[in-house]
């Protein structure tokens, strides 16, 4: 069998250390740290009050502000991410064969900021089941390979990675892989995930209590 070369030919980032690919390879190449003090809510009741936000961040410099409400925050730096790395490539997507191009998609936990909004706002409550009707869409983890496959209609398909912290690298192996061998020949491999709420703390230090003697 005749293994077909791969090459990456676009690269788009939104980092702790880095809003894009440029100042992400700036920040590793000086050592930059991405810690920092907790800002998206009150972590004075936790054991650990640092983490890696995004910084500087403004989703309207990117997005309409009416499309970026219907986003978790994961989706919307997903979504301006694979954007830097389409305009790096310099593909053009009316020039390409879409039944050759597909999209593959990563990620540990998806949209876990709506989910811990609706969940507090439900209990805050008196009990009746009000949701955002946006609740499910903007939860679940896939939706920004939905999202931007059905705005760019790339036709081969790929089941999406989670795999936890290891997404991005199973993502990344099964687009190799596809046009390796000669399945495809464009794919869109991204990870993406965001984890600055409560609820991931308290899952955090769930895991402090079970891999220590504390």
């Amino acid at each position: 069998m005749n293994l077909k070369r791969v090459v990456v030919t676009g690269i788009g980032a939104l980092t702790p250390i880095g809003n894009t690919a440029e100042e992400f390879w700036n920040g590793l190449a000086t050592g930059v740290s991405g810690a920092a003090p907790i800002t998206r809510f009150d972590a004075s009741l936790f054991k650990t009050q640092f983490a890696c936000e995004i910084k500087n961040f403004d989703v309207e410099q990117f997005m309409d502000r009416k499309e970026a409400r219907k986003m978790d925050p994961f989706t919307q730096y997903a979504m301006i991410a694979v954007d830097e790395a389409m305009a790096d490539s310099g593909l053009d997507l009316e020039k390409i064969n879409k039944a050759r191009a597909g999209v593959i998609w990563g990620s540990g936990i998806g949209g876990l900021k709506t989910f811990q909004d609706e969940v507090t706002d439900f209990i805050k409550g008196d009990g009746t089941p009000r949701f955002n009707p946006f609740f499910i869409p903007k939860m679940i983890a896939d939706i920004t390979r939905v999202l931007f496959q059905s705005n760019t209609d790339l036709e081969v398909q790929l089941c999406n990675r989670f795999s936890a912290c290891a997404s991005a690298t199973n993502a990344l192996i099964d687009a190799f892989n596809y046009i390796r061998l000669g399945k495809a020949d464009i794919f869109h491999k991204w990870w993406f995930g965001s984890s600055s709420d409560r609820s991931w703390r308290w899952w955090i230090q769930c895991h402090e209590g079970t891999f220590t003697a504390k």
